[in-house]
Parts: structure tokens; sequence; C-alpha cells
């Protein structure tokens, strides 16, 4: 059996807890879907601003550097 790796340790409440890999991403998540859902209430973009946005950054961080 594979042993679980943790990305981190957090004392809470004097109590020693791992957290997972996965963990750690399913939270990181949540907390951009909330940041992203609360901007979009606040009207401080639109959801197509959001998607050309997303593509853009996509474009310059996965372009290939043999078409440079």
């Amino acid at each position: 059996m594979e042993e679980k790796k943790f990305a981190l340790k957090m004392v809470i409440d004097g109590k020693e807890r791992e957290i997972s890999y996965e963990e750690l991403a399913l939270s990181n998540n949540l907390s951009q879907e909330a940041l992203v859902r609360l901007l979009i209430e606040k009207e401080l973009f639109k959801p197509d601003e959001l998607l050309e946005m997303l593509e853009k950054v996509k474009t310059e961080r996965y372009r290939n550097p043999e078409s440079e």
C-alpha cells in the first residue's frame, strides 16, 4: 500500500492536522470559485470577460516555445 503524502501540517487548538494535496487543491478551487462569484456579483467584471482572460492566460502560459 502506497504511503499517503501530505502537503502541510497545521496546528489547530493544539491538535496537529495533516493536509493532503487533494484537500489543499479542493480548498484552493473552492476559494477561487467563491472569489469569482463575488467579483461577478459585485459587477467588477462579466463572465465572458473572465473566459476571455482565461483563454489569454492559457495562451501565454502554454505557448509553443518553437513558435517564438
